[in-house]
């Protein structure tokens, strides 16, 4: 049975049956609580001056449930320290949450939930703090969330992704990819992006222009350095930078499959990681002026973060075993 706080009418029972001088066993028998219950609520909502007065009891205790316990958590100074260190390297604070139990396996104190995470970053915004910028979108405080719809013609022989085999859902393999491309301003290129769908690592090449040639050129590069036996599957989206899919597959050995159109969460994989990337390149970005090291050093920051779909693992941590063969099928 799940634990239920004392009413103010059993508080007044307590009160009056204690001064009877009846035990806390009796007590609990008479309310139909554990004898415990009854001892750690008088040490706990007496007084110096009474043993038990349920108005004041009730007082502490409402006193009591109004106290959040993330300013508790706020004093420890090792926990602060290490939340706010990994904030500033742009984790979220689910992530930062999750890890927590790796690096400190053992050590109860060091526990936070992500809402107090986030508690403890709008505190800080509203104090005139910067740790919001290292959120994905920078709010100061929560929003809703909305979700915008594109649609785009079909390529020619394209296979859809009805045609792709069971086994890719089921994550349970390495070597299924995810395909898309990351717009910059008009004009200024771009970023193609390809995400494995069981590790979540991603490799990246920039796009000098929206040119279906110019995509399977960076896409078949890309893969040369993924090896053979982790290149299964392709999914993409339905953009005409895809158009040139039938080379893509003959130079890397993907088979490619194209998602439904409207069907964004068929390549959820490459849809969340292009959110995060958005931290690092905006909508409006001119990526004429990017340089290829500053994309690496991005996709690399990426790759060596935890995920809670990894189990706090990092993508580049399930990728250097599928790569030594301890998860390749």
């Amino acid at each position: 049975m799940s634990y239920q706080h004392f009413t103010p009418q059993e508080r007044y029972v307590i009160d009056h049956l204690l001064h009877f001088g009846l035990s806390y066993r009796e007590i609990g028998r008479r309310l139909n609580r554990h004898h415990t219950a009854i001892s750690r609520e008088v040490k706990r909502n007496g007084s110096a001056y009474s043993p038990y007065w349920n108005q004041a009891s009730q007082e502490r205790a409402d006193v009591r449930k109004h106290q959040t316990r993330h300013p508790r958590k706020r004093s420890n100074q090792q926990l602060y320290a290490y939340v706010t260190e990994h904030i500033q390297q742009d984790w979220s604070p689910e992530t930062i949450a999750g890890r927590l139990k790796l690096d400190y396996p053992n050590d109860p104190t060091m526990r936070i939930s992500t809402e107090g995470i986030y508690r403890w970053i709008y505190n800080d915004a509203t104090a005139g703090g910067s740790l919001h910028t290292h959120l994905r979108r920078h709010h100061k405080k929560r929003r809703k969330q909305r979700r915008y719809g594109a649609g785009r013609g079909l390529i020619p022989d394209r296979v859809s992704i009805d045609m792709r085999p069971a086994i890719v859902e089921e994550r349970s393999r390495f070597g299924d990819w995810e395909g898309d491309n990351l717009e910059g301003a008009k004009g200024t290129g771009g970023l193609a992006t390809h995400v494995e769908r069981k590790s979540r690592y991603l490799i990246t090449s920039k796009l000098s222009d929206k040119q279906a040639s110019t995509m399977a050129d960076k896409t078949i590069k890309a893969f040369k350095v993924i090896p053979r036996h982790l290149r299964k599957t392709l999914t993409v989206d339905n953009g005409k930078e895809f158009a040139e899919f039938k080379r893509i597959q003959s130079k890397t050995g993907l088979a490619v499959y194209f998602a439904d159109p409207y069907a964004a969460w068929q390549r959820g994989t490459n849809e969340n990681t292009n959110g995060l990337l958005r931290r690092y390149f905006p909508k409006g970005t001119d990526f004429a002026i990017i340089t290829e090291k500053q994309i690496a050093f991005v996709a690399e920051k990426l790759n060596n973060r935890p995920r809670k779909c990894l189990v706090y693992r990092t993508p580049r941590e399930i990728y250097l075993e599928a790569v030594n063969g301890a998860l390749a099928t």
